[in-house]
């Protein structure tokens, strides 16, 4: 996902003090990357708005001093703390029953340099990025058992494993994402699942969040730091929270002060009574603030749960019968998107002829942003993303392309063929 930056001012505030809550910037790394996998290279500054908005909330964040010549306020006494009560004095009989239903999900996703010099394939150097999430079993079907999670959990992955409470792994595959909700749907074969694990294990039990009030106690489990399952407890501290997730765009979230942290994005957030409230997606962390975390609410999830669990899982295709699309690409970068006020995605820079795109309303400069509403950032992720579709498979692309010096969203059908043979 991309990071912005941004600044918002109220001004009508009234002056802070030094050491306030506008003096600090915030250090965003994503919330499903464990500790130590990850170069610095995707922290990003953000700073937060007194409005409370995150710049982009599905992330783990650490603040520091902006200035580090300001005077810091003076710490309390002893005397004058206050200790935070717990929620709960034994919570030890939901986790008992909640816990079959929580998996730890482990990810690799497939990074580059540079760009693609031809159909697919070679010109760039691709290394490889393990990290770890949650997931919460909603289900089943004939063939799948059903996992939703968070879409930054699995986005990009080349691999998935699911691992169960009883710490059997197994593969797992993509059923359906849905980027503007960050929710997933992955599903793992029912005949991969050994019967004693299968014995073990239960579907999660769905309670209403639109029936939380204020400070009710809430559980929260999840593979904290790709260690494995781990429990916190708090309390709901905020309903129908609008959260900012970029320049334009907010989403309505549950607050809680339970401890929310890497890997624990896709987890579930559970009520006294050991119901699903809420999937776990972020933490916001600071030098002086503690206790912010969030949840999709599951009674606005539910829906969107409802139409990923019924779409195609996204197996790969043996080669010989795989589709293409026909066209040579490039990657738009978030560099280059930000240096040359583009949409990020895969640039269209020649359709191959007699391909599949060819016969198609898709244009050379076009540039593609999802593939059958998955969020497309790179050709790696388009080559990923068409090796699930067959010939003769109709993919429908989100496309970005220039009308009259500005960018419009198009949408765009292409019947996939055979690769055609490489121009002289």
């Amino acid at each position: 996902m991309m990071y912005e930056e941004y600044n918002e001012h109220d001004n009508n505030e009234p002056p802070r003090k030094k050491g306030g809550f506008l003096k600090k910037a915030v250090l965003i790394t994503a919330g499903a990357v464990l500790f130590g996998l990850v170069s610095g290279g995707v922290m990003v500054g953000v700073n937060v708005a007194a409005s409370g908005f995150l710049g982009d909330m599905y992330a783990f964040a650490q603040a520091s001093s902006q200035n580090s010549q300001e005077t810091a306020e003076p710490a309390q006494s002893p005397s004058q703390a206050v200790p935070a009560p717990a929620p709960a004095t034994d919570v030890s009989e939901i986790v008992e029953q909640a816990m079959p239903s929580v998996v730890a999900i482990t990810s690799t996703t497939v990074y580059q340099n540079g760009g693609f010099n031809w159909f697919f394939g070679g010109g760039s150097q691709t290394y490889e990025v393990p990290s770890s999430g949650s997931g919460i079993i909603i289900g089943e079907n004939d063939s799948e058992l059903l996992i939703v999670t968070n879409n930054h959990v699995v986005e990009g992955a080349s691999s998935l494993k699911v691992a169960f409470v009883d710490n059997e792994a197994v593969d797992a595959a993509i059923k359906g994402t849905d980027p503007d909700t960050d929710l997933a749907v992955i599903a793992v074969p029912l005949d991969q699942i050994k019967p004693e694990t299968k014995g073990k294990i239960q579907t999660a039990k769905l309670g209403s969040s639109d029936d939380l009030k204020v400070g009710q106690g809430v559980v929260a489990i999840g593979n904290a730091l790709g260690y494995g399952q781990s429990v916190t407890v708090g309390y709901v501290s905020a309903l129908n929270r609008e959260v900012r997730v970029s320049q334009n765009s907010t989403r309505t979230l549950l607050q809680t002060d339970a401890a929310i942290n890497p890997g624990n994005s896709g987890g579930a957030l559970l009520n006294m009574k050991g119901e699903v409230v809420g999937i776990n997606a972020a933490k916001y962390s600071s030098t002086e603030v503690e206790g912010i975390g969030y949840a999709i609410p599951i009674s606005l999830a539910q829906d969107i749960m409802s139409d990923l669990m019924n779409r195609k899982t996204q197996t790969p295709v043996e080669e010989a019968e795989r589709g293409y699309l026909g066209i040579q690409g490039t990657n738009v970068t978030e560099e280059s998107a930000k240096a040359f006020d583009m949409p990020q995605g895969a640039y269209v820079y020649k359709i191959l002829e007699n391909g599949a795109a060819a016969e198609s309303e898709l244009r050379e400069k076009d540039i593609i942003t999802k593939a059958d509403g998955r969020t497309i950032r790179s050709m790696t992720e388009l080559q990923e993303c068409v090796s699930y579709y067959k010939m003769g498979d109709t993919i429908t692309l989100t496309i970005q392309r220039q009308e009259n010096g500005q960018y419009v969203e198009k949408t765009v059908e292409v019947t996939l063929k055979a690769m055609p043979s490489e121009e002289p």
